[in-house]
């Protein structure tokens, strides 16, 4: 069977994934990416470049195929991914006692043993299963009294730290068992150890200043930078360091057929291509407490060198040399500012970026649009994202120098 043959993608719906043959040998397998809304072309581009085939873009996910070595690649080096999920069967399930039946078709003992721990995490939608945490119990009983038959002894349950942690997704009928291979989602890098209010995670901070098209070719200022994630990220982006670099676990290295020998491989093929080469990358804060704590990620990220900070007030905002640049910036918003204090903060945010930023380029995230028509600028790119619960709409303005017709 030829790797163009392994995913089968049944027509209809977009969304719909199933991996009716697994794989082609005990090498290669079907895999799906858990990224954020908006984020699945950048991620689905990212799977190309480190290997991936068969990509077909889902609903906030990604599904590929691709060797051991692409699983680790993709939990190592891909920024806007979350969760690498390893398809291990696709099954039918109309009810709870068919789910059970289902589940215990697999045999546990090829990735678990009596000893190791689980943690199953479920996701139901448009079935007669309507309970997630009731999904979950069905799989867990399954998987226990399969072991229980064999030796007398059951997994135990963590779900903190497991030893493996297994992902069951019911849509309708259909069934999806895969192992999480990631562990802790991917957005959790290792360098933020502090961060202040309404942060945008590291995964979502990294999609964004993708979505730009920035990769280190101009100056890069965050005029609200809180804990530094859009700094710490954007230097990561413009030195190539990889997504995975600080952390020091991933959930497939207490798999029982972790191969050290070819993690490390990945670790040093990817690591030799990290450069010193970073433009000047700049934030700014009013909040002189928060200011520390972006100064101390940024010392744990180890790229002090190359992000500097300051204590300053939005108002007073400009840039430190007259040359072109790129701001990325999530302002307060709803959740974080008065609400009565939006529209004046917004158009005072205008006014900075008319005034001082002429020849740069800004984009803003936020999920108060009202506040942001108080912007008083003609956007010229608006894309949709959600931080956390919250739809955002992140835009972009052109700073023209003189007009926008003589610019052009």
């Amino acid at each position: 069977m030829t790797k163009q043959k392994i995913l089968v993608l049944r027509a209809g719906n977009k969304n719909d994934f199933r991996s009716d043959s697994l794989a082609a040998d005990d090498n290669y397998y079907n895999m799906i990416a858990k990224t954020h809304t908006g984020l699945e072309e950048l991620l689905a581009g990212e799977i190309k470049a480190i290997g991936g085939d068969n990509i077909r873009v889902l609903n906030r996910a990604v599904a590929f195929s691709g060797s051991i070595k692409t699983m680790y690649r993709a939990n190592y080096l891909c920024r806007t991914a979350l969760r690498v999920l390893k398809v291990i069967a696709v099954r039918n399930a109309a009810d709870g006692e068919e789910l059970y039946q289902q589940i215990r078709k697999t045999d546990w003992s090829n990735y678990l043993s009596p000893e190791q721990t689980l943690a199953i995490d479920a996701f139901v939608s448009n079935s007669s299963i309507n309970n997630s945490q009731y999904a979950a119990q069905k799989a867990k009983d399954a998987i226990a009294d399969q072991f229980r038959e064999k030796s007398g002894v059951r997994p135990s349950v963590d779900l903190i730290n497991p030893d493996l942690r297994i992902n069951l997704h019911l849509a309708g009928n259909e069934c999806t068992l895969s192992l999480d291979s990631s562990g802790e989602s991917l957005h959790k890098r290792g360098y933020r150890q502090w961060q202040g209010e309404a942060p945008v995670n590291e995964a979502l901070a990294a999609g964004m200043i993708l979505l730009t098209g920035w990769k280190g070719q101009c100056r890069f200022f965050d005029p609200m930078c809180g804990s530094g994630t859009l700094l710490i990220e954007a230097a990561m982006i413009a030195r190539n360091i990889p997504a995975g670099y600080y952390r020091k676990t991933f959930g497939f290295m207490k798999w029982r057929d972790f191969d050290l020998q070819l993690w490390k491989l990945v670790k040093t093929e990817a690591d030799k291509r990290i450069t010193s080469s970073c433009p000047p990358i700049e934030g700014a804060d009013i909040n002189k407490r928060i200011i520390s704590v972006a100064q101390h990620n940024i010392t744990e990220a180890q790229l002090e060198k190359f992000i500097s900070v300051r204590q300053e007030d939005l108002e007073m905002s400009n840039p430190a040399e007259p040359s072109d640049g790129i701001i990325v910036t999530n302002p307060p918003y709803g959740e974080r500012l008065q609400k009565e204090d939006l529209p004046g903060f917004y158009r005072m945010i205008g006014d900075v970026l008319k005034k001082n930023f002429s020849g740069w380029d800004a984009w803003l995230i936020t999920s108060d649009y009202a506040a942001l028509k108080s912007v008083g600028l003609r956007t010229s790119r608006k894309i949709r994202l959600y931080n956390g619960p919250l739809e955002c709409r992140f835009v972009k303005y052109e700073m023209y120098t003189g007009t926008r017709k003589s610019s052009k």
